[in-house]
């Protein structure tokens, strides 16, 4: 979900300068919803080669690099077959990419937005500065979900060294309520468990359409590092994201009001007190 939200900068990017073009998107079905309503995007395409030629595309671009995103883009029928030059099965690309610090001239690390546009860059868009992610919704509010301000926390993630421990986020849920006047929402997508926060209001296994809608609403986005947070950033809302293993240099939320927390130790490391100081500097009250 992260790199489907944190390529819209890069679209963004190209229409800007390449309005004439009609842009597809490959994506799973799942992630579908991530793409709809988005101006810049022409064709929204399930990953099967037949439907991705019929398309009849000039150049397919991977930005993946996996190898079901390579398979297709060999079967594209396009004439112009690009992805950067280190993912695997390179050979298929007869337009090879380099890596992003190549292409911006720098050499520290690049978060995920800055390298999927530097391959924009490197096909001949001008160089601008990267923007926000870019999510829609028409969806209206959701019965049941609060009239007054309210934050969205996300408490699960796809492993355990990702996860913060429930019994945190009930006390920093606790925090906001009281403190900040700001209603808590738990949500969860298919199959994850919000049992361990009933005492609060919930929307599990919640549709993505739904997800996008309820966040977009929200005064304060709290979670792990995960999809969610980064639906938050692409909306502006003011986002805590407690950090496992992944660097946040990498994924940290891209342009929005943001605190990230990270521990050496694992996510586990991180204290209530830590969140609820980071809460306190985004200054988010109802």
């Amino acid at each position: 979900m992260g790199d489907c939200i944190l390529s819209t900068p890069a679209l963004d990017v190209l229409q800007r300068a390449r309005p004439d073009l009609s842009v597809a998107i490959v994506v799973e079905d799942r992630f579908r919803a991530l793409f709809e309503g988005n101006p810049d995007v022409a064709g929204i395409l399930p990953p099967e080669w037949k439907r991705v030629r019929r398309w009849r595309p000039d150049l397919c671009l991977n930005l993946h690099g996996g190898v079901s995103s390579a398979i297709l883009t060999a079967l594209s029928g396009a004439r112009f077959r690009a992805g950067f030059a280190h993912f695997r099965h390179s050979r298929i690309y007869n337009v090879r990419i380099p890596r992003a610090q190549e292409i911006l001239g720098v050499a520290r690390k690049v978060h995920t937005a800055e390298h999927l546009a530097s391959a924009i860059f490197y096909l001949g868009v001008p160089r601008v500065e990267i923007p926000r992610a870019r999510l829609f919704t028409s969806q209206p509010a959701q019965a049941g979900i609060p009239a007054l301000p309210y934050a969205v926390i996300h408490p699960v993630a796809a492993a355990s060294g990702k996860t913060w421990p429930a019994e945190r986020f009930l006390a920093v849920a606790d925090h906001l309520h009281h403190s900040c006047e700001l209603k808590p929402v738990f949500i969860a997508g298919p199959g994850e468990d919000l049992s361990a926060f009933r005492s609060w209001q919930t929307v599990p296994a919640a549709p993505l359409e739904q997800i996008k809608s309820l966040i977009a609403g929200a005064a304060l986005f709290v979670g792990n590092d995960s999809g969610p947070a980064h639906m938050a950033a692409a909306f502006g809302i003011p986002v805590v994201v407690i950090f496992g293993p992944s660097d946040p240099v990498v994924w940290a939320p891209w342009r929005t009001q943001a605190e990230v927390l990270s521990s050496t130790s694992g996510i586990a490391s991180v204290s209530v007190p830590q969140v609820i100081g980071a809460l306190e500097k985004l200054r988010v009250h109802a």
